[in-house]
């Protein structure tokens, strides 16, 4: 008799067991995920600013995204640093993963060596790169001294080379990233395929295109996803180079900064800022999906 009522006490308080403990985890992702996403959907059809209410305000703010030439700067800036940044930062880790992969001597200062500037903080690093591409900085002085350039060249104020400095930066700090998760994606390559094709004759460079990229196909996949989003996402690396300014008349603005610049201060526009971050989910969720697409066709 005892042994089965403790059994049914047991049964009786099991329930809600599993749901005490990911109470927590729910509290935060309704907290600080759901309904802050759901306020932005919200907001996105207002004219709400930061001290002062507001009203429904219908399609006004997407009207509004149609004749905003600031946004399609913001837009092509935005996409230009995805398609530069995707096939380096996608193809380059994968040649380190497969290099610092071997066994020799000293490999493992390699191997901390390119992770390294995953740890910095991006602010710090990307005031050292402007430090480095100022007018005065480091980079022009070796190059005007070696007598590569007559001027200065403008890191920091033309356009399409500011563009490519801060897509420059975010190469360096984040090959080491998608190196370490290539390293893991090796480890699942059989082995007996690189020594099958070696035994065929295969070079070095036919086993890395017919054995190695396929081998960790999945893998780029997903990082080819963690870049897009990331790049589409950028915001520190411009923000610091540009002094937050975007540039010379905003040239060099992202989304993102546009998001902050419009949402900042006590006039800030939240409604008009929110539609903003509403189209950069879209923009970003589209290329998701292309590759989602392409996926499923293969399999």
């Amino acid at each position: 008799m005892t042994a089965r009522t403790t059994s049914g006490a047991a049964r009786t308080h099991a329930w809600f067991t599993p749901w005490v403990l990911v109470a927590p985890a729910l509290v935060f992702l309704v907290a600080f995920n759901l309904w802050p996403a759901a306020n932005v959907v919200f907001l996105a059809f207002t004219n709400v600013r930061v001290l002062s209410g507001g009203e429904l305000v219908g399609l006004a703010n997407f009207e509004r995204m149609l004749t905003d030439d600031q946004l399609v700067t913001a837009l092509v800036n935005s996409i230009v640093y995805m398609l530069v940044c995707v096939p380096f930062l996608l193809l380059v880790p994968l040649g380190l993963a497969v290099l610092v992969e071997k066994k020799l001597p000293g490999i493992a200062f390699f191997r901390t060596a390119f992770y390294t500037p995953v740890v910095a903080s991006a602010v710090v690093v990307a005031l050292i790169w402007g430090w480095l591409l100022d007018d005065r900085g480091v980079v022009n002085a070796m190059a005007l001294r070696l007598g590569f350039v007559t001027e200065a060249v403008p890191f920091l104020t033309d356009r399409w080379l500011v563009l490519l400095s801060a897509i420059s930066l975010t190469v360096w700090k984040g090959l080491g990233y998608y190196m370490v998760i290539y390293l893991s994606a090796l480890g699942g390559v059989p082995r007996e395929l690189h020594e099958a094709a070696a035994v065929d004759g295969a070079s070095a460079l036919r086993r890395f295109w017919s054995v190695t990229v396929p081998g960790v196909r999945n893998t780029m996949l997903l990082v080819s996803v963690m870049i897009i989003v990331s790049a589409l996402r950028v915001f520190a690396e411009l923000y610091i180079l540009t002094d937050g300014t975007g540039g010379v008349g905003g040239a060099d603005v992202s989304v993102v900064m546009l998001i902050q610049m419009y949402a900042r201060g006590f006039s800030g526009n939240l409604g008009y800022a929110s539609a903003l971050s509403l189209l950069l989910f879209v923009v970003t969720l589209a290329p998701l999906l292309l590759i989602a697409r392409m996926n499923r066709g293969r399999g």
